[in-house]
């Protein structure tokens, strides 16, 4: 029996929902520079659970079940409100109330097609009044309720800020959304996989996906990006921080990646996202310390930035708090997560993988008085 340590280059199912080849992400054949550029949050997500992208009309319908769905039952508001807020940590919060919204769902554990699709728009369009929520109550204000006229970018941003954005600001959140949404089989959409695999519920295969998505390694990354940064401070402490982070073998967060040898598709867009971004808010030294980061880190260690490291910066600069940027990401890869539940119980079989053994063998059982 032949093993691969962390399953790299196992190829563990099939899908048509996004692929990376060569160095291309795509959803749906769609590369993502093009989506990136041109679509709607929410075209995305209808490309990623229907296949193709909406018309107009399909659209405009989809827009409003989401909207229309936004709103989150009372109790779960109310029961966020008996978090230790001041100790949780955001996933952590976000894990147990998706958790809590399955209570209230009267259809969370039927399997039907249609049932599945008024779950899946429930949870897209009930994360971010989640996430935003339990931002306001931890910082004592009421939450805000969602409107039915914004956009789903601009909808989180008005949540979080009682503020409805600017034309920049929500075309900057629009793009990293649509760049968050899916990934092909990552750490967090396998463990959603193999959740409902065993015919488990939707709303579990996200709570598992968002426990999954927390650890630093995977959706952690940009938050601990930005704590990098506060710590470096100046663009002048960036050369000596990271040169001595490098000599010390510490892991420079938001560099490399396992399936992209040539570079992140998605970091250009978030770059330049950074770059005008830092440009509008006058605090330019985020993006120029990024920039010399990104320079130091490729001609010392030839590692390229990921996804993670220039989102750091573009959160930050749209006034989103650090321990925030994770549950921002789950909100957008939440379509994702979807579209692969969907696709699972489409053709379902149990994932059931096995272990190579190293433990000890032919052990003889001693009774207790002569251990």
């Amino acid at each position: 029996m032949s093993t691969t340590k962390g399953l790299e280059g196992v190829v563990a199912t099939t899908s048509s929902v996004s692929s990376i080849i060569d160095g291309v992400l795509t959803y749906h054949g769609y590369d993502i520079d093009d989506l990136a550029d041109n679509a709607s949050f929410e075209e995305v997500v209808y490309l990623l659970w229907n296949h193709r992208l909406p018309d107009y009309e399909e659209l405009q319908s989809f827009k409003k079940e989401l909207a229309d769905a936004a709103e989150v039952p009372e109790a779960v508001i109310e029961q966020m409100k008996s978090y230790p807020i001041k100790d949780v940590h955001p996933m952590a919060a976000l894990r147990t109330a998706v958790s809590n919204l399955g209570l209230f769902d009267s259809s969370a554990d039927e399997t039907s097609e249609e049932a599945n699709r008024q779950k899946a728009i429930k949870l897209q369009a009930q994360l971010p009044t989640l996430v935003t929520a339990f931002s306001r109550i931890r910082d004592g204000k009421d939450p805000v309720a969602p409107k039915t006229d914004l956009s789903f970018a601009a909808n989180f941003l008005y949540m979080l800020t009682g503020e409805e954005p600017d034309e920049i600001s929500e075309k900057a959140f629009n793009k990293a959304l649509v760049l968050h949404a899916d990934h092909e089989l990552n750490a967090s959409t396998f463990t959603a996989r193999v959740c409902v695999a065993t015919l488990s519920d939707m709303y579990s295969g996200v709570t598992a996906a968002i426990g999954a998505l927390k650890g630093p390694l995977h959706g952690g990354a940009n938050e601990r990006v930005m704590k990098m940064l506060s710590e470096i401070g100046e663009v002048d402490n960036a050369e000596p921080y990271i040169k001595d982070a490098l000599a010390r073998k510490v892991k420079i967060m938001g560099f490399g990646h396992r399936v992209y040898k040539n570079g992140d598709p998605r970091a250009k867009h978030l770059k330049e996202m950074s770059r005008q971004l830092t440009h509008i808010t006058g605090e330019t030294k985020w993006y120029d310390m990024s920039v010399k980061i990104d320079e130091i880190v490729t001609n010392e260690k030839g590692l390229l930035p990921n996804v993670d490291f220039y989102s750091a910066s573009v959160y930050h600069s749209l006034g989103i708090e650090h321990d925030l940027f994770t549950p921002i990401f789950a909100v957008s890869r939440v379509s994702g997560w979807i579209a692969h539940i969907l696709e699972q119980f489409e053709n379902n079989r149990l994932i059931r993988p096995r272990a190579e053994y190293t433990g000890p063998d032919r052990q003889e059982w001693l009774p207790i008085e002569k251990r």
